[in-house]
């Protein structure tokens, strides 16, 4: 019997379009790995939710509210009325100078077997002096406008209810106490407390309070000259914001880290004394821009932030492994096609379905196992199982175990290549580069006597029946 087979450009094709069709459950395991993400992020959120999320802090400000007379002109019954009004406002007065120093006790908390994050009890200490100052003209103010009885100081913390018991406040020595809330007619959340500073001395403030928050500690420094001194035993700290601390500033060893930050008001461009409330920048440094990059978030470059995190994300992690997962592919068919085209080995396309679904499984079992053991670990379990999969399916595909020993090895070099690739972000792509140049160098000579189009005819023998 005289039997016809494919051409090798039609075999190329073929195995072309499975590939492709591939694309569908390659996309399908991404989703995966989102959701899994979203719902790790929802975990996170509870726990934050009964502790505290991130916090950001700010030195203290003193608040002075004056009143002042505002004037407006009106019509009535055909005449131009002056009409008078006092109005109140806040002065707002940043330091003169500021200390403070906090040590952060970090640990983790889970939800469930595999979901946890970072949390943290800080313990804040500081001193600042104040001055009233002597341009207030500058600002349209009179001394005697001034409600210097009515003086407040605000401390603020963007999330309260991390706020232990033990928050104290002290003026030139003698304690006052602290109210919920930043004050009259000021918004945001901290804490506040009255004083009566009607002899308009300079005054000195110590200040202390223990704090509740997870993930991320932020700074936003007010004042002539701001110093922030932090230590922690966690060993993986991310420093970001627009001040970041130098090289001589930072300590960070497997015990921990001290970092300290010295700030000028010439660095941050803002006046000492305003007339409205300083904004709170949020203590995220970064946000999702939709389409998988990281851009500044609003106010950024005006905090100093310190992120408590793991080193490695698992799902980052596994998402960049999913990127390279049509490189398995394309390398593994091109193995398959070389034994079909050139040694005679045939291969169905069902056979290279069947190869593409074991090279797609891996990256499901790393993220199963990635959650539950950590991922180096759940990479060589799951990159094993695979490859002794798809060698033993291949002995009976390719009719051989030496050339099924010659699959294994192409994909254990493959799967240790990634591994590097994971390690080594910044050769990523020169790596990658190298490894489809080399292949493509490799098809090219192998192939270089084939003709695409021709079409191989063989004789088997009839079979008769009895």
């Amino acid at each position: 019997m005289v039997r016809k087979e494919r051409s090798p450009g039609v075999k190329l094709l073929l195995a072309g379009l499975v590939g492709l069709a591939l694309i569908i459950p390659l996309a399908m395991v991404y989703m995966l790995v989102s959701d899994r993400q979203h719902q790790a992020r929802i975990a996170q959120n509870s726990i934050e939710a009964g502790w505290a999320g991130s916090q950001t802090i700010a030195g203290p400000m003193l608040v002075v509210p004056y009143t002042t007379t505002t004037q407006s002109t009106e019509e009535v019954n055909g005449k131009t009325v002056t009409r008078s009004y006092q109005t109140r406002r806040n002065l707002f007065i940043a330091a003169q100078s500021q200390s403070i120093s906090t040590n952060v006790d970090p640990e983790k908390r889970s939800r469930g077997a595999i979901y946890e994050t970072i949390v943290y009890d800080a313990q804040m200490a500081g001193e600042a002096q104040f001055a009233l100052p002597g341009d207030l003209d500058k600002l349209g103010i009179e001394p005697d406008e001034l409600l210097l009885d009515e003086a407040f100081i605000q401390l603020s913390v963007s999330d309260p209810k991390g706020l232990q018991t033990d928050a104290r406040l002290s003026v030139d020595g003698e304690a006052i106490e602290l109210n919920p809330g930043l004050g009259p007619d000021s918004t945001g959340s901290g804490v506040h407390a009255f004083f009566d500073w009607t002899g308009a001395e300079p005054i000195a403030l110590d200040f202390g309070y223990s704090l509740r928050g997870s993930t991320n500690l932020s700074f936003v420094p007010r004042g002539q000259a701001t110093e922030w001194s932090v230590t922690s035993s966690w060993p993986h700290p991310s420093f970001s914001g627009g001040f970041l601390p130098g090289d001589e500033d930072k300590e960070v060893s497997a015990d921990g880290f001290k970092a300290k930050w010295s700030i000028s008001n010439l660095a941050l461009g803002q006046s000492l004394v305003t007339i409205g409330q300083p904004d709170m920048p949020s203590g995220e440094t970064y946000y999702d821009d939709g389409f998988g990059g990281r851009m500044p978030a609003p106010g950024s470059d005006s905090i100093a932030a310190i992120g408590f995190m793991e080193p490695v994300d698992l799902y980052k992690q596994v998402e960049r492994a999913l990127k390279y997962g049509f490189l398995f592919i394309g390398f593994t068919f091109l193995a398959f096609l070389m034994f079909d085209v050139v040694a005679g080995a045939r291969v169905a396309s069902a056979e290279y379905l069947l190869t593409g679904a074991g090279l797609i499984l891996f990256f499901v079992m790393l993220l199963a196992f990635a959650e539950l053991i950590g991922f180096a670990a759940a990479y060589t379990v799951s990159s094993g199982a695979i490859i002794g999969l798809l060698t033993t399916y291949s002995a009976a595909v390719l009719k051989s175990w030496k050339r099924a020993g010659l699959i294994g090895g192409m994909l254990l070099g493959l799967y240790a290549v990634l591994y590097v690739l994971l390690n080594l972000e910044a050769w990523s792509l020169v790596i990658g580069s190298v490894m489809l140049f080399a292949a493509l160098a490799g098809v090219m000579y192998a192939t270089r006597n084939i003709d695409w189009t021709q079409v191989r005819v063989t004789k088997q023998d009839e079979e008769v029946e009895a």
